[in-house]
């Protein structure tokens, strides 16, 4: 099947006259008549969802030049915190999608050997944007993500987060971790037990920022084989904190959430089926490829068809 990802530029239509409830659809025309691709966005209240929201961000050592080091000397302006800015709107981002209208956001991987967490606070979307996001009180000496995985998801530190109908945390790095199979068997066993019903959904995102990420560690997450048909992890690369605000969106994207359980059906304008959500359920963005030239799609969800334009 031909790839659907989204071109640039002048390739790149926006529909005209969305309807309801689509919020933003569009289409680009595959080259060779492969095709005509389509992503549509569902306009959604993600608190409706009861989801709770966190941030965890790297204060190890390395992270010290992002968050500014201190001046060389007294009559001299301290260097930027590059990190603030981004944090800012990712935090407030998170807490405008949260069912209490608040945001988790700690510093990860500080203190000795980066084992430590040093907590922010729990943020309105306006607290978030007024925040300084100043440096970690201490920088850690190792990258350890296992233990503030367990602060958003274990229960014993945050029981609130733990009792989420759906808890969806965003960790960012530039580094290694040095627990990743440590991560990894405990990855295993959180998606054991989502299947099995003893707790609730969870989706985790990790970004990884700068040169010296190890991306091999990011695939090892983003593939985790866990044995259930539950996908934990979403991963990404970012080169720098400008990047990391821009792709921050659609990192958290409304496609890592179910709208409607076991029902979906896309059709092309001559009522032949495209995509088919019954099994998976309907995601909040939906990607699919319609027949060249082909100017209108429908969506069957909740025994309703809604047919949409894209001229």
């Amino acid at each position: 099947m031909p790839t659907l990802d989204m071109p640039r530029g002048d390739a790149l239509k926006e529909s005209k006259n969305v309807q309801q409830p689509f919020g933003k659809v569009n289409y680009w025309d595959l080259p060779g008549k492969q095709g005509r691709g389509v992503r549509a966005t569902i306009l959604m209240d993600v608190a409706r969802e009861g989801v709770k929201m966190g941030i965890a961000i790297d204060g190890s050592a390395s992270m010290e030049p992002l968050f500014g080091r201190k001046p060389l000397g007294a009559f001299l302006p301290p260097p930027p915190n590059n990190v603030k800015p981004a944090a800012q709107a990712m935090s407030a981002y998170l807490a405008s999608k949260a069912a209490d209208g608040k945001v988790t956001a700690v510093y990860w991987a500080t203190g000795p050997d980066g084992q430590a967490i040093e907590v922010l606070g729990n943020f309105t979307a306006a607290e978030a944007e007024s925040f300084s996001f100043a440096p970690p009180k201490h920088y850690g000496t190792g990258t350890q993500l296992l233990p503030v995985l367990k602060y958003f998801t274990d229960g014993q530190q945050r029981p609130d987060l733990y009792e989420a109908k759906l808890g969806m945390y965003v960790f960012i790095t530039d580094g290694q971790m040095k627990d990743i199979e440590a991560v990894k068997q405990y990855c295993t066993q959180l998606a054991h037990d989502i299947e099995a019903g003893r707790r609730n959904d969870l989706k985790l995102f990790i970004i990884g920022l700068g040169e010296q990420v190890d991306e091999s560690q990011l695939d090892e997450l983003d593939d985790l084989d866990t044995g259930t048909s539950i996908d934990l992890w979403d991963t990404r690369l970012a080169s720098e904190m400008k990047e990391l605000a821009e792709i921050f969106a659609e990192v958290v994207d409304d496609e890592n959430v179910i709208l409607v359980p076991n029902d979906g059906i896309v059709r092309d304008s001559a009522g032949r089926v495209i995509k088919d959500y019954r099994d998976s359920g309907l995601p909040g963005v939906l990607e699919f490829l319609l027949p060249t030239g082909d100017t209108a799609f429908s969506l069957e969800v909740g025994g309703n068809r809604i047919t949409q334009s894209l001229v």
